[in-house]
């Protein structure tokens, strides 16, 4: 099972919200829940995770330009404005300390980002509220920090699920990608790689038949 230990949410984005919903119901048989709004100009839409099975603090993050949005324009939130389809874009991480991880992957040469807040509310009007590292739209290879600090994990929530059945990144150099998440100084915590013909996240998921669906 190659699964970073400590996986918070992968993000899967698109150019439109709606329309990535259903492409992932029509592939895993889930559909998405409702998440909320960002201040980026993207709202996204929610599903658990389950390994083996066992519920955890894990979902997946399906994101698009929020369709309610005043400005036409197309968020460059994980590089979305260039996509024309959907596709596994990044991965968030959250380390026991957000501050001290950055402060030690820059020591070591890697700068993931400076930690700033951002928020949403929910459907029913809850705000949520945490702090991230980036995501850079350059390094979607490395996973992002994330602190939820007071607020509940949202992979904890009343979420429809599905399981997780490996979520890895392939380069057909690890070494180089190797270097930047090591200097997270999270371990094998941080990230799952594997050499492969080209960068790409591959995620499986085990549908409610038993099926093993690639994404």
């Amino acid at each position: 099972m190659s699964i970073p230990r400590l996986l918070d949410h992968i993000v899967i984005a698109g150019p439109d919200l709606p329309s990535l919903i259903e492409w992932f119901a029509q592939r895993t048989g889930v559909t998405a829940a409702p998440g909320g709004a960002h201040p980026t100009g993207t709202a996204n839409a929610l599903v658990a995770l389950t390994v083996g099975g066992e519920r955890g603090p894990r979902y997946i993050e399906l994101i698009g330009p929020d369709p309610d949005r005043a400005d036409a324009t197309l968020p460059t939130m994980f590089g979305i404005d260039a996509l024309v389809g959907p596709g596994v874009q990044t991965y968030a991480v959250h380390p026991d300390d957000i501050d001290a991880t950055v402060a030690r992957a820059r020591a070591r040469g890697f700068d993931p980002g400076d930690v700033r807040g951002l928020s949403r509310r929910t459907p029913a009007g809850e705000l949520l509220e945490w702090r991230l590292t980036g995501p850079s739209a350059e390094r979607l290879d490395v996973p992002f920090l994330i602190d939820w600090g007071d607020t509940a994990q949202p992979g904890t929530g009343d979420l429809p699920t599905i399981d997780l059945v490996s979520f890895v990144r392939a380069e057909p150099d690890p070494a180089v990608l190797e270097r930047a998440v090591d200097a997270l100084g999270l371990g094998d915590g941080a990230a799952c790689i594997v050499t492969g013909s080209r960068p790409r996240f591959t995620l499986e998921l085990r549908r409610a038949d038993g099926e093993i669906v690639g994404l």
